[in-house]
This record gives structure tokens, C-alpha cells and sequence, in this order.
């Protein structure tokens, strides 16, 4: 069974938000809308402190809060471990903005573009009136990788099947695969890094992992 799964290596991000960018063109997401953002945080005591760059998104669980509380079934799991919102039963309620743990989940506004009420041409390209005024977040590129696995292309090693945030990393610091395959590439990250994941003590099961050296 495939279990789709991203890896963020933090040793090597440098925070310069191009995985944002790269998602806000891909998705034509509203001001104040991102889907993929990264934090800019301090670890360690002083003097030993360093700065870290943290990816965050949708975490894509296996036991996501979202999913309970939606009142309309909108928010669904697939089998491969995407989380996905269906828009037509979505009343915008956020209920599931509330009880997600990671908070990746924005009610999109009407009518709000990057430079005022006229979308730029990317925009209005890309603009889908179905995602505004209900929940909306990362989607690992769902499209995408579905087309890419319907052209028999390989999701995590064809850009053409792989999240616009993975294509875009300047650094190689995000990667992309099932999880189940020993073979891939973030199932062999995986096991050769130290690894976590965030708010694991929930019990949410993320599918989105961290390289950290503890010792660092």
C-alpha cells in the first residue's frame, strides 16, 4: 500500500521561502493564504544557538483531527494518506481550522488578490472559484501526482508527478515518495537520519518528517 510522505531537512533548508512562492504560483492561493510556510525559529542556549528554518503544511495524518470534525464528511483520508477536502460539501464552517494541531488550514476570502480586487494573469489562470469561502490547504499537489501516476510517471522522482514545493527547493532540503517503498527516496532518508515529527505525541501519525542531529 502506498503511503505518500514528504521529508524536510532542516540542516540543509535556508529559509528562503522559494517552496512558498513556488506553491502560492502553483495554487494562486489569496494574501495571507500559504499553504506551504516556513518558520524561522532559534534553538539551543545562548551562547550555543543556532537558527532553524522549518517547512509546515498540511502534516497529511494518519489519524487527522480534521477529519471527525467536519460536519458534512468534507475533510476525507485516501487510502495513500492524502488528506483532501471536498469543496462542494465544505460550508466553510472551520471547524477542522480549529482542530488542526499544526494550524494549515486557512478559510479562503472572496475577491482578495496579490495586488488588490483584478487578478494577476497567473491568477485568474489558476483562480477556482470552488476554494473560496471554505477550508483549504495543502494538498501534497494531489493533481499532480495523479496525472503523473495516470502517464505512468513516478511521484518524488518525476518533477512532472511531484509537489511544486519539492520542485522548487533551491537547496534539495524537501523530498518527496511513499514511504512503503524501501526504495525511495524519503523511505532511505529516513532510515539513515535522525528524524522526528511534529506534535507526535498527539497521536496523529504526521506524514511530513524532520532531519535534525539532536547533537547539533
Amino acid at each position: 500500500m502506498t503511503r505518500w510522505a514528504m521529508v524536510a531537512d532542516l540542516r540543509r533548508c535556508v529559509g528562503c521561502q522559494t517552496c512558498t512562492a513556488a506553491c502560492k504560483h502553483a495554487n494562486a492561493t489569496p494574501p495571507g493564504v500559504q499553504w506551504r510556510r516556513v518558520l524561522d525559529i532559534e534553538v539551543g542556549s545562548y551562547p550555543d544557538v543556532q537558527r532553524a528554518f522549518v517547512p509546515m503544511g498540511c502534516q497529511h495524518c494518519d489519524e487527522p483531527a480534521c477529519v471527525p470534525v467536519c460536519p458534512t464528511t468534507a475533510t476525507r483520508k485516501r487510502e495513500d494518506g492524502i488528506v483532501t477536502i471536498d469543496y462542494d460539501r465544505c460550508i466553510g464552517c472551520a471547524y477542522c481550522t480549529v482542530a488542526c494541531p499544526y494550524q494549515a488550514r486557512f478559510k479562503t476570502p472572496i475577491g482578495e488578490f496579490a495586488y488588490g480586487k483584478q487578478p494577476t494573469e497567473n491568477e485568474a489562470q489558476r483562480d477556482d472559484e470552488a476554494k473560496r469561502q471554505v477550508a483549504t490547504k495543502c494538498t501534497f499537489c494531489v493533481e499532480r501526482i495523479d496525472s503523473g501516476l495516470a502517464q505512468g510517471l513516478k511521484p518524488g522522482v518525476d518533477p512532472e508527478a511531484t509537489p511544486a514545493c519539492v520542485n522548487s527547493c533551491i537547496a534539495e532540503a524537501l523530498a518527496f515518495g511513499d514511504i512503503e517503498d524501501p526504495n525511495s527516496k524519503v523511505s532511505q532518508l529516513l532510515a539513515d537520519n535522525e528524524h522526528f515529527r511534529i506534535n507526535e505525541e498527539l497521536g496523529t501519525g504526521p506524514g511530513f518528517f524532520y532531519l535534525w542531529d539532536k547533537r547539533r
